[in-house]
């Protein structure tokens, strides 16, 4: 082979060995906050500032991350919501309890997302092409603390969402919140808690781990005007110029995270063909992953401050 075409290899074996040590070493650590404003509120109600976390999948060594994480508490948001997957270790309750410490001083709510309920395993990565493959609790049968995780966010305040539909007052503004378990392993029952959209709340949230169709499509028709969701981590591996392959659900990958618009049946119709009373979508690329792949590549893991406005 000639000197010119090793050369040509060599370089590229080169530059294909610094992506893989940045989207693993680097990238997964370099957390990022984001601002986002949503025009959701009824016009003249104050703003509310809203903290949405995901996808944290702690291990207890990560502590770079927790002390990040515990950071966000000098935001001093008005609420914060956390759509799942909390854990990753069976010993990541104490760990996750004290990461969130001053957060847990803010009114908050919480629902479950798999990794909640059943320890990660080593996967095969092209699995997250087909959403028919073998889900976590068919994989393992190691259960994690989950009655432990719940026990210690609600003895702090924290509201566990899970098939509840309520209604609360956050700073000065009424809201009403409906939540579901989660929809990857197919533990939703929205009908359980469907109902109109409250006349006496400034706005109705859906909240759910993982944004499946059939959930956003129902909540959206009940009037849920804000959806808050996470369980995507953004595809986790994007590619520059291009996007994610993949949402790990049904989702199509425009909406893989960020904010964007939608109304029953929008399916992969893009936010600008949305109607004027569509719902709000914001899907978290969240803040870790299973610890057999954690890799990030164009898609930091991230928290999002919320700012609820009024339409205008």
């Amino acid at each position: 082979m000639e000197r010119r075409a090793w050369s040509v290899l060599g370089t590229g074996a080169a530059a294909a060995g610094a992506a893989v040590t940045y989207a693993t070493w680097v990238e997964p650590r370099w957390f990022a906050l984001r601002r986002v404003d949503v025009p959701c509120l009824p016009a003249g109600t104050r703003p509310l500032r809203v903290l949405h976390l995901s996808d944290l999948h702690l291990v207890p060594r990560q502590h770079r991350k927790r002390e990040w994480v515990s950071g966000l508490a000098a935001l001093a948001p008005d609420l914060v919501v956390h759509t799942g997957d909390h854990l990753a270790d069976q010993e990541a309750v104490p760990a996750v309890l004290q990461t969130y410490d001053r957060l847990l001083d803010v009114p908050g709510l919480f629902v479950l997302g798999s990794n909640d309920y059943f320890a990660p395993v080593l996967k095969n990565p092209l699995r997250y092409f087909d959403d028919s493959h073998r889900k976590v609790e068919e994989l393992s049968p190691v259960r994690l603390p989950t009655a432990d995780l719940v026990d210690g966010l609600t003895a702090r305040g924290w509201l566990d969402l899970t098939h509840r539909r309520v209604e609360l007052d956050v700073a000065g503004v009424r809201l009403e919140l409906v939540g579901v378990d989660d929809p990857h392993l197919e533990l939703d029952d929205y009908a359980s808690v469907s109902a109109p959209a409250s006349p006496d709340a400034a706005l109705t949230i859906g909240v759910t781990h993982a944004p499946y169709q059939r959930v956003l499509d129902a909540m959206s028709a009940d009037g849920v005007r804000l959806l808050i969701a996470g369980h995507t981590h953004g595809g986790q591996l994007q590619v520059p110029g291009y996007g994610a392959l993949v949402t790990n659900c049904d989702l199509d990958k425009g909406r893989v995270a960020g904010l964007s618009r939608w109304w029953p049946g929008a399916g992969s119709a893009p936010s600008e063909q949305a109607p004027a009373d569509a719902a709000w979508l914001h899907v978290s690329a969240g803040l870790g992953g299973n610890p057999y792949t954690p890799f990030r590549f164009s898609c930091r893991p991230e928290a999002t401050l919320l700012t609820l406005r009024p339409v205008t």
